[in-house]
């Protein structure tokens, strides 16, 4: 028997290897196509939610300025010593109440003196008037001259006019006395005390003493501007009022420190023309301020409400955007795609934001997610509602 050639016999094995080998190789490439093939990702799941749609209150929004109804610096009318300080500085006084007293003796022998001579003059007019009557019936009975008659006119004359200077005189030394009483023109709290006991006052013109400040009710003046004040009378017109019916619109005030507007009055004064160098309207409110808790000169927010709507669309302040064209709401479609929609913004409402134009009642907005979709991408719509802002996720 005879052997084979063992060179062609170990050629033979290596290439049977090879086929072998290649056809592994060629399964294990088509194994893993099949496992590497492109599957695209869900659309993500992002919160969306038609606007809220209820009534809202429409306001004039402005910041104005606290200032008192009645403001009065308490001077020292006549001269004198100040002799006492009847109140402490800074307490509140009610009307009448005595604050400053200034030597009253000099002013009180004053009237004293008018009054005597007010009292002279009385009995001198008492006196010719009964020598006029005696010689109006003697001249009756020609028993004395018309001449004696004139005497006596004269006489009784002068003497009424003599009683009419002393009255006039006592009333002068009157409203003396009783400018050495300093009182309170009002309710109000006084500043304080502006010259000290025992100090001369009243020297060559009126010195000041103090300054009472009314506080209860509290002017509140602000400014609204043009465009404003044209909505305004629309609506005024519209309602058919009148100039003096918008003096009754409430107004409301709130303090930087304070949430919403907790105080509340009514307008009080409209300027009758517009300032034409900043183009807005001067106007004034008045607000009750029995706790005084508002101070002449604060810095407040006003609004002043103007008309009302019934069904005004609202969304949370932070599914709204902002670019170069405008502020915008993502929008998502019937086909559950993102739209990019401009809208014109209200005010505020409740810590929802009004919207005024370019969306609809059913629109789905998107509410959360926003970094997370971006215009003409399919979503997967998470439905929820709108009741409250919802956080940026």
């Amino acid at each position: 028997m005879t052997c084979a050639n063992p060179a062609r016999r170990y050629g033979q094995w290596r290439h049977l290897g090879l086929t072998l080998a290649t056809t592994a190789a060629v399964v294990a490439l088509a194994g893993c196509e099949d496992k590497n093939a492109f599957v695209a990702p869900p659309p993500p799941k992002v919160d969306v939610a038609t606007p809220v749609q209820r009534p809202i209150t429409r306001y004039v929004e402005a910041t104005g300025n606290t200032a008192p109804i009645k403001s009065v610096d308490l001077v020292a009318r006549v001269q004198g010593f100040l002799q006492s300080q009847d109140y402490q500085d800074g307490t509140f006084v009610k009307q009448g109440t005595q604050l400053f007293t200034i030597e009253p003796e000099t002013y009180k022998l004053k009237l004293d003196q008018a009054q005597a001579a007010e009292a002279g003059a009385q009995a001198s007019l008492k006196q010719a008037e009964a020598d006029f009557r005696r010689q109006s019936d003697l001249v009756q009975r020609q028993a004395v001259s018309q001449a004696t008659l004139d005497t006596s006119t004269s006489t009784r004359d002068n003497a009424q006019a003599n009683l009419q200077q002393a009255q006039a005189n006592t009333r002068i030394a009157e409203v003396n006395y009783g400018y050495t009483k300093v009182s309170a023109p009002f309710d109000g709290i006084v500043s304080a005390h502006m010259v000290s006991i025992g100090e001369l006052v009243g020297v060559s013109s009126p010195t000041q003493l103090a300054t009472i400040v009314a506080m209860d009710p509290i002017y509140v003046n602000f400014t609204v501007n043009e465009q404003d004040v044209l909505r305004i009378r629309a609506e005024a017109a519209r309602r058919g009022l009148i100039a003096a019916d918008l003096k009754q619109f409430p107004i409301e005030i709130g303090l930087q420190t304070e949430t919403g507007y907790p105080h509340e009055g009514h307008l009080d004064y409209v300027a009758p023309t517009l300032n034409s160098s900043t183009g807005t309207l001067a106007v004034r409110g008045l607000v009750p301020n029995d706790k005084r808790v508002l101070l002449p000169g604060y810095f407040v927010r006003v609004r002043v409400p103007f008309t009302q709507e019934k069904d005004a669309l609202l969304v949370p302040d932070t599914a709204l955007g902002s670019d170069q064209g405008g502020r915008y709401l993502l929008v998502v479609n019937a086909d559950n795609v993102v739209e990019q929609r401009k809208v014109q913004i209200g005010p505020v409402d409740n810590g929802l934001r009004v919207i005024e134009g370019g969306l609809k009642p059913d629109d789905r907005v998107v509410i959360a997610g926003l970094l997370r979709v971006i215009p003409g991408q399919k979503i997967d719509p998470q439905v929820t509602k709108m009741d409250q802002p919802q956080a940026s996720r």
